[in-house]
């Protein structure tokens, strides 16, 4: 049986970016998490020991969009997703979604968005 835990549109200030006034001046960051687990042995003893600990995982991606500094999204992104995996035992496979809307592009746009799957296999 498979199960799907999302984080959505969670909100983030940090200091990423090509340019260095991005890593100095900072901005919001939104960042979606879906992740894929087997979580019927939750749904059958209702612990929160036998599930995913959406808590902790919020916990662990505001720590890594606010206090690491990364160049591009991509890097961001993967660290999320690989710390996801390296601490939640149950996840199977993280999909990480990673908006930002203050791009420095003479454009008009919502965001640019970096989107980073991984699976506990890889």
């Amino acid at each position: 049986m498979s199960h799907r835990v999302s984080l959505k549109n969670m909100v983030f200030y940090g200091f990423h970016g090509v340019y260095e006034f991005e890593r100095e001046l900072g901005q919001r960051f939104y960042v979606d998490l879906d992740m894929k687990a087997d979580l019927s042995q939750a749904g059958k003893s209702d612990r929160l020991e036998e599930t995913v600990d959406y808590v902790s995982i919020y916990n662990q991606t505001k720590d890594i969009v606010e206090n690491q500094r990364f160049q591009l999204l991509e890097a961001l992104s993967y660290h999320i997703a690989e710390e996801v995996l390296r601490l939640h035992r149950l996840v199977e496979e993280v999909i990480v979604r990673v908006r930002k809307p203050s791009v420095p592009i003479a454009a008009a746009l919502d965001y640019v968005e970096v989107e980073a799957i991984r699976r506990r296999s890889e």
